[in-house]
């Protein structure tokens, strides 16, 4: 892993990817939109907090995805961090200008023990 990926997080196709310490410092920022991507019944199960959610596999992913302010920080995650990495790449082609993903997802942000909603 070179310097800069340790510094800035390593990019995936069009979103950035971030420890979980550092995705939540980022979203202690009010002007951030926040995205879990799971299901319904994932999110509902436990989600982070202000975290709003728009289900990946959902018909309407691209049209609640295309509601988000394009000109304001989007932080992603899912389970894994699968789900959230294809819905940064498809961001990056709707012209999204900053894309944030949680590495690992929130099986990584359980293991650090940050706070979520039930």
């Amino acid at each position: 892993m070179s310097l800069l990926s340790l510094l800035f997080g390593s990019r995936t196709n069009k979103g950035i990817l971030l420890a979980p310490e550092e995705f939540n410092t980022k979203i202690q920022n009010k002007k951030i939109q926040l995205v879990d991507v799971r299901t319904a019944r994932e999110f509902n199960d436990g989600h982070i907090v202000k975290a709003k959610n728009i289900d990946f596999y959902s018909r309407n992913f691209i049209a609640e995805i295309s509601k988000l302010k394009k000109n304001q920080p989007v932080y992603l995650y899912c389970r894994t961090g699968a789900r959230s990495r294809h819905a940064a790449n498809k961001m990056g082609k709707m012209d999204f200008v900053e894309v944030y993903d949680l590495q690992g997802g929130i099986s990584n942000w359980y293991r650090k023990n940050f706070k979520i909603v039930k």
